[in-house]
């Protein structure tokens, strides 16, 4: 808001501007931090594992899995001078789509996979049965849930997979 000379409030409106661009080495340590907050706040009530969360999820060895993985080859982040958020894409698979949290509910993750969807040939995904947020946002934008499950290595908790 400016205040002319005669005391009026007139707002004045800017642009954001925020690219989605492919992740680099640089930005693994932002990319890591992002993976284990939203994985402990979303998981850690699902899979009641305090062991994993806070022993073997750890923003280091994630940041070595990545690079070592290359899954960053196949990374794409949402960076408006912060990266708040990622999608990390397998051929006709959506591997991942995280928003960190203090970043959720403001549009990235729709930008995100409406980015995937439009430039690769997205058709599928897997989720956590019991993660119904991501369940009712995967739906929101063209996926459905199909008959096909499968249990999480090393869990009881099952993945369901959703088409477009």
């Amino acid at each position: 808001m400016i205040q002319n000379n005669r005391y009026e409030l007139k707002s004045i409106k800017t642009k954001k501007t925020h690219i989605i661009r492919r992740a680099a080495e640089e930005d693994v340590s932002r990319i890591a931090e992002i993976l284990v907050f939203a994985k402990r706040m979303k998981y850690r009530s699902i899979f009641k594992d305090d062991v994993y969360s806070f022993g073997e999820l750890q923003v280091l060895s994630v940041a070595e899995k990545y690079i070592a993985n290359g899954f960053l080859n196949n990374m794409f982040l949402y960076d408006d001078g912060i990266i708040k958020g990622l999608i990390r894409i397998d051929k006709e698979e959506i591997v991942e789509l995280y928003v960190d949290l203090f970043f959720q509910g403001q549009g990235t993750g729709s930008e995100l996979i409406e980015y995937a969807k439009e430039n690769y040939p997205v058709s599928f995904l897997w989720t956590i049965e019991k993660n119904t947020d991501a369940i009712r946002f995967y739906e929101a934008h063209g996926f459905h849930l199909t008959d096909n499950r499968k249990l999480e290595e090393g869990t009881t908790e099952y993945l369901v997979m959703m088409r477009r």
